[in-house]
């Protein structure tokens, strides 16, 4: 196949290229780089005004399969992935079973090489402990052969500081990453909504937002504490959603740790007070919760100044009859793998508060480094792993256009300028529905 991609402004942060020109790939690779005359054997597309990256990758998706299927698959979230402009995936370990033991990381690989033929990479997050419970380190030796590229309890944070430290001193032998969802479940329990002034209006539980930085911090300071004897941990924030962890994170990065931290759309978008606005929407209901607008000004910031590494989807679907429920009966989560990278060109990028350099560093620079993975490289005889935007498109996001199984998003209805086209990768393409 001789794919030829014309007039394209092609821009990949991590090689300094920012140019309009032409790109022709055959057979997967890219042949030619450059004024490309066209020829009748080649698949034309004009590209003008349009934009190409290296690939997208969302570091924090739950496809929820095995186990919840009748939530997602990993067929659908593969494909969903690819409507939203992803080529590469991070699933999250809380299946049933859990991805605590080699043979389910295996069946999960073997489910995504049959889904869209392989094209969109599904790179698997091992438990830190067996099933995910906190107690007992995961086979962490056997799951690296496996070939998991992180590691997360996820939804469970990892409560015993000493298995904590275990897990730091383990894992770093394996050059892994250890993404910790931040939460004292001690002080969460039954809650539902940030604590203060519109949890009390509302009449929800309070959620402090204390709970994340004490797990934080502990973290934090057992990094520092363990840095003179292990010097490749690795440490990467889930869904960071608060202005205190905020400058936590700033402070013990500035103190020369390797960490991280990742923010999703939502948790810069959204506040507290939306879920008032909506009349209990439970697409509003989300773990961390949705915080103040101070707290997002904080991530905004820190989105702006390189506090934060990475923009990530925490994809978590659930049935329509889970959602319909009333507001302490319904699931945490929302969906996001299709509304992402709408959400960030929009509201981000066409209105000046992130650059588009930025954003591509953001979706698909910085997750490979994380992760360990190599760089995607936008070269003559490189592979061809690509995502192409449309920085001018005005949408509505329509759930109706959507790949995934399932609907549970606040997004729905909003109108966007700057959406994905599509995403190529292993010779295939796949051009967005949305």
């Amino acid at each position: 196949m001789k794919i030829l991609l014309k007039n394209a402004r092609v821009i990949s942060p991590s090689q300094g290229l920012d140019e309009v020109i032409d790109l022709l790939i055959v057979d997967g690779k890219i042949e030619k780089l450059g004024d490309i005359e066209e020829t009748k054997d080649f698949q034309v597309y004009d590209m003008s005004g349009k934009i190409i990256s290296p690939g997208f990758i969302d570091m924090h998706v739950h496809l929820r399969e095995p186990g919840f299927e009748h939530k997602e698959t990993i067929e659908t979230g593969i494909e969903a992935g690819a409507n939203g402009g992803f080529t590469g995936l991070c699933c999250m370990p809380n299946t049933e079973p859990p991805m605590d033991e080699p043979s389910v990381v295996e069946y999960v690989k073997k489910r995504a090489s049959k889904s869209l033929d392989g094209m969109i990479e599904v790179y698997p997050i091992g438990a830190v402990t067996k099933k995910r419970e906190g107690r007992e380190l995961a086979p962490i030796a056997e799951l690296v052969e496996a070939g998991v590229v992180g590691f997360s309890d996820d939804g469970n944070p990892v409560q015993d500081s000493g298995v904590m430290r275990k897990a730091f001193e383990y894992i770093s032998m394996f050059d892994r990453v250890i993404i910790q969802h931040c939460e004292d479940k001690t002080l969460t329990q039954n809650g539902m909504a940030n604590e203060g002034y519109w949890s009390t209006l509302l009449g929800l539980p309070p959620y402090p937002d204390i709970s994340e930085e004490i797990i934080l911090y502990r973290d934090l300071r057992l990094i520092q504490y363990l840095k003179p004897k292990i010097k490749k941990v690795k440490y990467h924030i889930a869904h960071i959603s608060s202005k205190s962890s905020i400058e936590l994170l700033r402070k013990f990065k500035n103190e020369g740790l390797n960490i991280t931290a990742e923010v999703t759309p939502h948790h810069l978008l959204l506040t507290d007070e939306d879920i008032w606005r909506s009349s209990y929407d439970t697409n509003l209901k989300v773990n961390p919760p949705l915080k103040s607008r101070e707290d997002i000004e904080s991530l905004v910031e820190a989105l702006k100044d390189g506090t934060i590494d990475v923009i990530a989807t925490d994809h978590a679907p659930h049935a329509p009859e889970e959602k319909e429920a009333d507001f302490a009966s319904a699931p945490f989560g929302i969906i996001g793998l299709e509304t992402a990278v709408g959400l960030i060109l929009s509201e981000f990028v066409n209105k000046g508060v992130i650059s588009i350099h930025r954003m591509i560093e953001l979706f698909a620079v910085n997750p490979r480094k994380i992760l360990g993975l190599p760089q995607v490289k936008i070269a003559e005889g490189e592979i061809a792993n690509l995502t192409l935007l449309d920085p001018n498109s005005e949408w509505i996001v329509d759930a109706k256009k959507f790949k995934s199984k399932s609907r549970n998003s606040p997004f729905i209805g909003w109108k966007l300028k700057g959406k994905p086209l599509g995403v190529i990768n292993k010779g295939k393409v796949y051009w967005s529905d949305l």
